[in-house]
This record gives C-alpha cells, sequence and structure tokens, in this order.
C-alpha cells in the first residue's frame, strides 16, 4: 500500500502481447503527464502475455524505467500465473497453452511442433534455453494489488464487505464480474480482466480492459486527486 498520492496515476488495461499498442500508450501518457507537475505512476493491472504476438517484447518493455518523474508498479494477472506455473511444471498446465501460450511461446522463438511434441524433461530445457530468467524474475515478484488512499488496482476484482488483507489471491486474479459488486469499504477498484467495449466508472470501479488483443485498442485512466477520471485510448490506426 501506498500511504500518499502522487500528482497524476495513470493504470493500463490488459496488454496481452500488444508491444506496439503498449509503446503507443506510453508515449501518450508521457505526453499527457508534461502538463502535470511533480510524480506520475503508472500502474498495468496484469496479462501482459498471451495472446498477443509479443510477450516476450511486452515483458521486456515493462523492466525498462520510465522517463524522470514516471514510476512504474506492474501487477499480477492470470495469465502471468498460468505461464509460471506451466514454466515449473509442463505437464500441469496444458490449459494455459490454449488460452495463449502458444503465441508467448511463439514470441520466444520456441519451435511449437518440437515443443508440443517433446517429453516433459525436453519441454523444460528448451523454456530454459528460450525464456530469459529475467523474465521469470519478473513475473515472479508482481503484486497481486496496490492500494492508494481512497482507490485499489487489481486485476480482476474484489470480494465485496472483506478488507484488503483478507482477500482471496484466486479471487484477485480471476473473479468475473458477477462476483464483485463493490462495497465502499474498500473505495474505488480499477481493473482489467473482463473485457467490455468502452471504459466506464460504473458500481464504484472502473474496468480498463478494452480486448487489445482483439480489438486493437488499448485504454488507459488517469486519475487526480479532486478531479474526474480522464480515460485515454489507442489503437492499431488511431493517434497516440
Amino acid at each position: 500500500m501506498l500511504a500518499s498520492w502522487p500528482e497524476a496515476v495513470y493504470a493500463i488495461g490488459d496488454v496481452h502481447g500488444c508491444l506496439a499498442l503498449l509503446e503507443r500508450m506510453l508515449s501518450a501518457i508521457v505526453t499527457d503527464g508534461r502538463s502535470v507537475a511533480g510524480e506520475k505512476l503508472v500502474v498495468l493491472v496484469g496479462d501482459y502475455v498471451d495472446r498477443g504476438a509479443n510477450a516476450s517484447g511486452v515483458l521486456d518493455r515493462l523492466m525498462t524505467p520510465l522517463p524522470e518523474s514516471f514510476k512504474m508498479i506492474c501487477i499480477a494477472g492470470n495469465h502471468e500465473v498460468m505461464m509460471l506455473d506451466h514454466l515449473a511444471d509442463p505437464r500441469s498446465d496444458d490449459t494455459w497453452l490454449a488460452l495463449g501460450g502458444i503465441e508467448t511461446l511463439m514470441s520466444y522463438g520456441v519451435n511449437i511442433s518440437s515443443y508440443l511434441a517433446a517429453t516433459p524433461r525436453d519441454r523444460i530445457t528448451i523454456l530454459r534455453h528460450h525464456i530469459p530468467t529475467n523474465h521469470i524474475d519478473f513475473m515472479q515478484r508482481l503484486p497481486v494489488l496496490l492500494s492508494l488512499p481512497g482507490v485499489t488496482f487489481v486485476h480482476a476484482g474484489l470480494r465485496p464487505g472483506i478488507p484488503l488483507e483478507s482477500q482471496n489471491d484466486h479471487d484477485l486474479l480471476w473473479m468475473r464480474p458477477e462476483a464483485r459488486t463493490q462495497s465502499a469499504a474498500n473505495g474505488l477498484i480499477v481493473h482489467g480482466h473482463t473485457p467490455v467495449d468502452k471504459a466506464t466508472e460504473t458500481d464504484g470501479r472502473i474496468n480498463i480492459d478494452t480486448g487489445a488483443f482483439a480489438t486493437g485498442r488499448l485504454t488507459a485512466v488517469r486519475l487526480r486527486q479532486r478531479q474526474p477520471p480522464l480515460f485515454l485510448a489507442v489503437g492499431e490506426l488511431s493517434p497516440a
């Protein structure tokens, strides 16, 4: 938990391997942030890998510092957890491969035909050869939420009426809208995980996942104390 607010917080929705969109969004945020004096915080709400074509490039970018006066914090998504589970035991999570893991492995240069035909032991060798340890370390260190006074950033949502310290990690990573009706106890919730056509604030929460890998549109929200949310969006064909 951060005890105090920076001048502005920019939260970015699920990237899912869409490196070009992430670059455009970060550029748009830096441009917008020039009008905000003081420290700016960029928060990403998880799901950096899978589905899109360049998961490895996205992780490289997230480990690269932003310009001065900007700080970045990345939160875990369920797809990072699935990937880590598969890396630890390739026999245990073939579901990950069907949910975007194939695209992620391809982004690291893995030959998919050879990988699928390999034994679990040989798969481990292939993974160790292709996936950098700093990418694995980065994903293993991701927190499951970030809270500021009055706002919580999380991948999927929070259970209503339950204090932050008592929330279940599986819920934070996996729950769907019907399970996360908001209660005032935890203030505003900013999350992704469930794609929506347009990011809006409803029921005390903001969903910023606009399905970048499928729609070609990545969305963020700028939050400042005592100001209404400002939404930013970039697309494959739109100006940043």
